[in-house]
C-alpha cells in the first residue's frame, strides 16, 4: 500500500505514527467513533505491516492464554495463578468482538483473509511438568472463558491431537498435553492491510509511507508540532495536531522521549530479537495442524516460549518453531544499531543500569542463544519433532521487541513484560510501548487510550462502542451467559466453526 496524495492542510486533528496494527486499531475505532475528525497516518518503510505486525515477525497465535504457559505460574503452594490467563483471554474476546464487527459492518469483506480456526495445545513432559500441567487444566477447565479445554496423558489421544509430535517418541515418557478447539491462528499483517484498505479508500485518511517522523514538539497554540521527512524527496515539512499517537512498535520509545512529557521520564527499553526455523517440506507441513505450546527455559523471557507453530500465511498452511531469543541493539527489525545508545538519558540510565544489574539469568539466556550452533537448534525442534531433520528447515529472522524498562524505587529499575500505554496528563498524546500479548489484544489496548486520552467524550461515543465492542463496560470472566453469547456470536461471524 503506498502513499495518498498529500493533505493540503498542514492541520489535522489526528496524527498516528507507525503503519502497524495498534495505528491500524485505534484509526478505525476514531473513525467509526468521530468519523468528522481529519487523520494522517505516517510510516517509515515502503509499505504497512512490514515490522512487528507481518506474519513472519509475529507468533500469530491470538493469545487468549488457552496454549501458554507463562500466563499461568505455579505458586509456592503447588496451585496455578490463572489471574493473568484470565486477563488475557478476555482482552482477546474484545478484539473477537470487534473484529465481527467489522465483518458485519462491511469494513472487512472476509474474516478468512486474516483469522482461521487453529486447535491451541500446551505440552510437556516429565513427572513434575505433567503435574502442572494437570492442576494448570483443573484450574481453567472450571472457568467460562476456557470453557471445552481437555486434557490427556494417554499417549494414543495426544497422537491423535498431534501426529508429528509423537511419531518415534521414546515410549515410557511421561508427556502431557491440553487441547481446545477454540483457538485460532491470526495474520496480523493481513489485519494491518485490511484496516489500512478502509482507513486510505473508504474513509479518505491519507496515508503516508517512506515519510520518517524526526521530532514531535509542543507548538504555542498547545497542538503538537510533527516535524515529518519525506524520505523520497528528502523534504521536511511540520504538520500540527490535536492528538498524536505513536504506535511505531520499538521507535515508539525515541519519539515519545521527544515529546518532553513528564511521564516518560525514567522509562528506557531493552531489545530482544528473535529467530524460527520455518519448514520447507510441505509433505512436514500438512502433518501438523496445532500451535503446541511447551515450557520456557529458565531466564527466557516471556516471548521465548518454544512452540510448534500451524500458521496461514496468504493463504498457505506454514509451520514454524521456536523462537530462538537474540540480542540486537535495533529497538526495530530494520532500525539502527545506535536505536539502543541513543534512547539512554540521564533519567533513565539508573533504572537501565539496575536491571542489567538484576536480569543476569536473561543476560545469561540471551548469549546462550545468539551462540547457539544449528545443531543445538535442531536439538530444541526435536524435543517436539523427534523425526525433524535439518534439510527440512531453515532459520529465519523475526521481528524485534522492546521491553519497558521503569524506574522502581526499591531496586532502581524494573524490567517489564507486556504491553502499556503511556500518555500525557493532559490526553493529548500517548504511545504504546512494549510486546507481548501485543497484536492480539489491539483492540483493548485502543480501549484504554480512548479512556486515557478521550475522557470527556466517552459519554457521547458510548452508545457506539457498546455496539463495536458488546461487553463494553462489563466484565465477561464474571458473567458466563455473555460469555457464551458473545463467543458463538464472534465465531459464527469470523467463521470459525
Amino acid at each position: 500500500m503506498s502513499s495518498t496524495t498529500p493533505e493540503s492542510s498542514s492541520s489535522v486533528d489526528v496524527v498516528l505514527i507507525g503503519g502497524g496494527v495498534m495505528s491500524a486499531t485505534l484509526g478505525v475505532f476514531l473513525r467509526q467513533l468521530q468519523p468528522d475528525w481529519s487523520i494522517s497516518i505516517f510510516e517509515r518503510l515502503d509499505s504497512v505491516a512490514e515490522e512487528s505486525s507481518d506474519a513472519w515477525n509475529n507468533a500469530g497465535t491470538g493469545h487468549s492464554a488457552l496454549c501458554e504457559l507463562n500466563y499461568t505460574p505455579q505458586n509456592a503452594d503447588g496451585s496455578v495463578d490463572i489471574t493473568k490467563a484470565v486477563g488475557v483471554n478476555e482482552a482477546f474476546q474484545i478484539s473477537r468482538q470487534f473484529w465481527s464487527h467489522l465483518v458485519e459492518n462491511g469494513v472487512i469483506a472476509s474474516p478468512r483473509d486474516f483469522i482461521t480456526p487453529v486447535p491451541h495445545m500446551s505440552f510437556v513432559w516429565g513427572d513434575a511438568n505433567v503435574d502442572f500441567l494437570r492442576r494448570r487444566h483443573e484450574a481453567l477447565s472450571a472457568h467460562p472463558l476456557f470453557a471445552g479445554m481437555a486434557y490427556s496423558e494417554d499417549p494414543a489421544q495426544l497422537a491423535e491431537w498431534m501426529p508429528l509430535v509423537m511419531k518415534d517418541r521414546t515410549p515410557g515418557q511421561a508427556l502431557a498435553a491440553t487441547h481446545t478447539l477454540n483457538g485460532t491462528d491470526v495474520n496480523y499483517g493481513a489485519l494491518t492491510r485490511l484496516l489500512f484498505s478502509y482507513l486510505v479508500e473508504t474513509a479518505g485518511c491519507p496515508l503516508h509511507t517512506r515519510h520518517d517522523v524526526q521530532d514531535i514538539k509542543r507548538g504555542p497554540d498547545g497542538r503538537w508540532q510533527v516535524l515529518v521527512q519525506d524520505m523520497r524527496l528528502n523534504t521536511q515539512r511540520t504538520v500540527n495536531a490535536r492528538f498524536v499517537f505513536i504506535g511505531s512498535g520499538g521507535g515508539a520509545l525515541s519519539l515519545l522521549q521527544k515529546t518532553g512529557i513528564p511521564e516518560a521520564k525514567g522509562v528506557g527499553g531493552f531489545p530482544v530479537s528473535g529467530q524460527f526455523l520455518r519448514c520447507t517440506n510441505p509433505e512436514i507441513v500438512a502433518q501438523h495442524k496445532a500451535k503446541v505450546y511447551g515450557k520456557a527455559s529458565v531466564g527466557a523471557p516471556p516471548m521465548s516460549v518454544p512452540h510448534l507453530d500451524t500458521r496461514m500465511i496468504d493463504g498457505k498452511p506454514a509451520l514454524l518453531f521456536g523462537p530462538y531469543a537474540g540480542f540486537s541493539t535495533r529497538f526495530l527489525k530494520y532500525g539502527s544499531l545506535m536505536d539502543l545508545p541513543r534512547s539512554i538519558r540521564a533519567d533513565n540510565i539508573t533504572a537501565m543500569l539496575a536491571v542489567a544489574r538484576d536480569n543476569w539469568p536473561l543476560t545469561k539466556y540471551l548469549i546462550q542463544q545468539v551462540m547457539q550452533s544449528n545443531s543445538e537448534r535442531m536439538s530444541a525442534l526435536r524435543d517436539f519433532v523427534p523425526t525433524a531433520r535439518s534439510k527440512d528447515w531453515e532459520l529465519v529472522v523475526a521481528g524485534q521487541r522492546v521491553q519497558i524498562i521503569k524506574k522502581d524505587a526499591k531496586k532502581g529499575g524494573v524490567l517489564q513484560f507486556g504491553t502499556e500505554v503511556i500518555s500525557s496528563k493532559d490526553g493529548s498524546v500517548a504511545a504504546l510501548l512494549g510486546a507481548s500479548p501485543g497484536a492480539s489484544t489491539a483492540a483493548p489496548i485502543m480501549l484504554t487510550v480512548l479512556k486515557q486520552c478521550f475522557a470527556d467524550k466517552l459519554p457521547e461515543w458510548e452508545a457506539k462502542l457498546k455496539e463495536m465492542v458488546p461487553s463494553y463496560g462489563q466484565t465477561l470472566a464474571n458473567n458466563p451467559d455473555l460469555c457464551a453469547q458473545l463467543r458463538e456470536k464472534t465465531t459464527k461471524v469470523l467463521q470459525l466453526a
